[in-house]
């Protein structure tokens, strides 16, 4: 072999062999049925609290809010295991939505990114409002021993933290500009992201922004619903 320094040659290190085959982006559902379950536990968690409200109940009387509390401990573990399950799901949606978006968006897009940091906001949420499920949800039981007014606040925790929406309503704005906008969705999804998803939005953003949580799990049902079922195209483009 020649020697390089004498020759004046000057060699480069030859190019990488070119791989021969490329792995195509997955086309697979099962990110979009973990969005459906995690719609399903939003809205049975949403039901529940509302069956939490009594019209017959002194609000302004923390001993009897936490009585109220006491006979519903069934249905404070149902919402409680809903919201955690709920949660786990939302985190995989969000990241197989970004996978989704990212395969079929402009290359640096943050559509993507944005979409799923949306569901991630709404996961914590979910998070957030069990939260106190372990200090509270018990001590209604021996509401002699406790601070009445301590579980009143749990009262009013549980019926706000869960409702917190919002960022699913920001994930369906941003889906509606990624379908709408760049086709990177179907056109109908994107319709639905632009409707529910907007007011789920706006409702986040105002003084009310508990109601998201009336139309957010609605979004995301529908959204996964499509994603699962429809979205043909995308996926008879591995075929």
């Amino acid at each position: 072999m020649k020697d390089p320094t004498s020759m004046g040659e000057v060699f480069l290190a030859d190019p990488p062999a070119r791989a021969e085959h490329v792995a195509a982006p997955a086309r697979t559902r099962g990110w979009a049925v973990t969005g459906i379950i995690a719609a399903v536990l939003g809205l049975v968690t949403i039901v529940v609290s509302l069956g939490l409200w009594d019209p017959d109940l002194d609000y302004s009387d923390p001993t009897a809010i936490a009585g109220r509390l006491r006979e519903a401990q069934a249905q404070l573990i149902v919402m409680h295991v809903a919201m955690v399950t709920g949660m786990i799901a939302l985190v995989v949606f969000a990241f197989g939505l970004a996978r989704r978006l990212n395969a079929t968006l402009p290359v640096g897009s943050l559509l993507g990114g944005v979409a799923a940091a949306g569901i991630g906001l709404t996961a914590v949420a979910n998070l957030l409002g069990s939260g106190l499920d372990t200090e509270f949800l018990f001590a209604a039981d021996v509401v002699e021993k406790d601070v009445p007014e301590t579980i009143a606040f749990y009262n009013h925790w549980i019926a706000t933290i869960p409702w917190l929406w919002v960022g699913a309503g920001l994930t369906g704005v941003v889906l509606a500009i990624a379908a709408l906008k760049h086709k990177a969705a179907p056109r109908w999804i994107g319709i639905v992201g632009l409707t529910l998803g907007g007011l789920t939005l706006l409702l986040g953003i105002s003084p009310l922004q508990y109601m998201a949580g009336f139309l957010g799990p609605i979004w995301l049902l529908v959204t996964a619903i499509g994603f699962t079922f429809g979205d043909k195209a995308y996926r008879n483009a591995a075929a």
